[in-house]
């Protein structure tokens, strides 16, 4: 599959030749025709020739509406759940999800899932999704796709608290390799954003020790985090996280996504698709850098993927280089994701996708909206600004159970953190004693709250002022075990 980049913004400098190399002819329609005439004669001699017929008519078949319960995993570590029909296009999912974690910036994130060999694939919104998640079973996870490269100009705190929520997971995990200063740098943000103000009466000596920070995290880097903490008196939530992406922006390795690839001479390299271009890395250094403008055409075929380089000031022919991929299949999933990086952050508008008649080669085309389309939307958002619980990330707290691991109790009004309880050893009668003190406080003012357990579920509730019974229901839920309460926090 060939594609060509122009090095223009507009949308018809940019054209995106196709190539019959993975072209798929369309199946002849004879044999099925007479072979559904022969069916059909035969049908006619029994006396359930009519019934028959509509039974195999694929138009009245009932299995086509069936519906499946897709899961998805959201960036604070929470399960999304939710009935799509098998036929329903991607974009019906992912709207789904937006509108649940109230998100309006959603043109840089996307769903992803993982196919039978394990391999990380981009959910296609304008495609059905029986036919991109086949073998395995529907569960998905909610991440950023597009890093802008400003995150300054998002218009919403709450896009930006999912952007960090996405970084830190980043960070953690090793895609996204930090100093140990750097590391000092954003943990102290995290904290700030996560836990609120230092105080020394809630703030044990190491109250951050089940937060996670680094892939390699030591008591050296906890004790910088909790000095800087301590520095940050006053900064709120919102503040904390600017200052974080502030900082994250600058790495070298912000927004790439890396693929394993070799080059022409079989040595195993690393390529990184961006929004300045496509990078080559090779012993987690980079070698080469191969800006949008400077690339003319990129294209794949079988396992190899070719990008063709626009000739140099002393040079008066084109070059192209090849590299070499596990299988089709991952050549084909780099030349869509470069593709989209290019359309997206290149381009004024999406192209339009190519008519189906007589189409040869891949018809993928990006079918979202380009960043500049994406501001524009963003500067008109008028709502006011939404409330939304930072609560701690399940992502970036180490496992933990209530018979013998810390537990960290996490209430929240609004943005303000009003208590946070830590207990090396929790027991039950201690957190008994604290899920009933909260909601004797909910049912004494009144609030909407959302009562997150053990098990990663979740509900909201709407707790009127002095109402005995809704008091009973939570105390008793609490009591015999069958709402055993982690976290509870509220919103006004």
């Amino acid at each position: 599959m060939t594609t060509e980049l122009g090095e223009a913004q507009p949308t018809e400098a940019e054209s995106f030749p196709e190539a019959a190399n993975h072209s798929t002819p369309k199946q002849g329609e004879k044999g099925g025709v007479s072979q559904a005439q022969s069916s059909l004669a035969e049908d006619s001699a029994s006396n359930l020739s009519s019934s028959s017929w509509i039974a195999r008519s694929p138009a009245r078949n009932p299995l086509s509406f069936r519906t499946m319960q897709a899961r998805v995993t959201l960036l604070d570590g929470s399960m999304f759940t939710c009935t799509v029909e098998k036929r329903a296009r991607g974009l019906q999912l992912f709207e789904k999800v937006c509108e649940h974690i109230n998100l309006l910036e959603r043109d840089y994130f996307a769903l992803s899932f993982r196919d039978a060999d394990n391999n990380k694939n981009w959910l296609d919104p304008a495609k059905e999704m029986k036919k991109q998640v086949r073998g395995v079973p529907w569960n998905f996870s909610f991440n950023v796709k597009f890093y802008p490269p400003d995150p300054a100009q998002l218009s919403e705190d709450i896009t930006r608290y999912f952007l960090c929520l996405q970084l830190r997971q980043d960070i953690v995990s090793g895609r996204l390799p930090c100093s140990f200063a750097t590391h000092t740098i954003l943990g102290s943000y995290t904290v700030q954003s996560e836990l609120g103000d230092y105080d020394p009466d809630d703030c044990g000596a190491d109250y951050i020790s089940e937060l996670c920070f680094a892939p390699n995290q030591t008591k050296e880097m906890e004790e910088k985090i909790i000095e800087l903490h301590k520095t940050y008196r006053g900064m709120t939530p919102a503040e904390a996280e600017m200052h974080f992406l502030e900082n994250v922006k600058k790495l070298s390795m912000y927004g790439v996504d890396l693929h394993h690839a070799k080059d022409s001479e079989g040595v195993a390299i690393m390529l990184g698709v961006c929004n300045s271009g496509l990078l080559v890395y090779r012993d987690r250094l980079r070698i080469n850098r191969f800006s949008w403008p400077k690339i003319l055409k990129i294209s794949y075929k079988r396992n190899n993927f070719y990008i063709k380089i626009r000739p140099g000031e002393f040079e008066q022919f084109e070059s192209t280089i090849g590299f070499k991929l596990f299988n089709h299949r991952a050549a084909k999933r780099l030349w869509k994701v470069c593709v989209e990086h290019h359309s997206f952050f290149r381009l004024l508008s999406p192209e339009e996708t190519p008519k189906k008649f007589l189409t040869l080669g891949s018809k993928f085309r990006y079918s979202g909206r380009t960043q500049i389309q994406s501001r524009r939307a963003s500067a008109q958002i008028s709502r006011p600004a939404p409330h939304f619980p930072r609560c701690i990330s399940k992502r970036s707290m180490l496992s933990r159970s209530l018979d013998g691991g810390t537990c960290a109790f996490y209430t929240s009004y609004g943005s303000q953190t009003m208590s946070l309880f830590f207990f090396p050893r929790p027991t039950r009668s201690v957190h008994i004693f604290l899920c009933c003190v909260h909601i004797v406080h909910l049912c004494e003012y009144g609030t909407r709250c959302f009562i997150s357990t053990n098990c990663n579920l979740g509900y909201w509730i709407f707790v009127k002022p002095h109402n005995k019974n809704i008091w009973i229901w939570l105390m008793g839920s609490v009591l015999k075990g069958k709402a055993d309460i982690a976290r509870l926090f509220c919103v006004s």
